[in-house]
């Protein structure tokens, strides 16, 4: 899953995406109000983590605007302003939760996978099976005809995301959008080493295979698994 963080604390935007990396989110971030924009008008997100008080173009506007365009992505507040007055007023414009500074990180991660679940109760499902292969996008666990699947967090995210639509190809650089973060950008290639490392563990060891290949396309999993 990706996720965006608009904080303009250079320090603790760090430590956020830090700390949700290590929960295996791809994580892109942002120092100002008119890149966090950007980013949000460009990229789809499951998640986008916003400060009120940035440069150039506010938190609260960046929060308009995205509901006025996609009324589904969960969006965590994440300010200094604690008045009972300013939390229904964003909360009103669209926002899900509100964390005020300073907080404990471990809340932070507590509410970024609630506020994913609730997402996923209505527009995705949080078990997705392909064949036998099921993921628990809850407990981020991969097992295939009973056994577990033990792969590490960009081997996950990269297998999510291609079974949140399975029969779809998806291209290189679609791939790296939603499963690396913008530092990636240009290094399409990395998307073949995962992709091998995953067929490694997903389909060597079962005798019907999965991970389809579109030459020159890109790379899907498999509808109707194939022999």
């Amino acid at each position: 899953m990706r996720i965006l963080v608009v904080e303009d604390e250079k320090k603790l935007c760090e430590l956020i995406a830090t700390t949700l990396e290590a929960e295996r989110y791809a994580i892109d971030t942002a120092l100002d109000g008119q890149t966090g924009w950007q980013m949000a008008d460009t990229y789809a997100y499951d998640l986008i983590i916003l400060d009120l008080m940035l440069p150039y173009v506010s938190g609260t506007e960046i929060l308009r605007r995205v509901r006025h365009k996609n009324q589904e992505v969960p969006i965590l507040i994440l300010t200094a302003r604690d008045e009972t007055a300013d939390k229904l007023e964003h909360f009103e414009a669209g926002a899900d939760d509100y964390l005020t500074k300073p907080f404990v990180f471990a809340e932070l991660v507590m509410r970024v996978k609630a506020l994913l679940r609730r997402g996923g109760s209505t527009t995705r499902a949080n078990v997705l099976r392909i064949g036998d292969l099921e993921l628990d996008r809850t407990a981020q666990n991969v097992m295939r005809a009973g056994r577990r699947i033990e792969l590490t967090p960009k081997e996950y995210s990269l297998l999510e995301y291609l079974a949140t639509n399975p029969g779809r190809v998806f291209s290189r650089t679609m791939i790296i959008e939603h499963v690396w973060d913008q530092s990636f950008e240009g290094l399409t290639n990395i998307v073949d080493v995962y992709v091998r490392h995953l067929r490694r563990k997903v389909d060597d060891p079962f005798p019907t295979k999965l991970i389809r290949t579109v030459r020159g396309v890109g790379y899907g999993l498999r509808e109707s698994p194939e022999p």
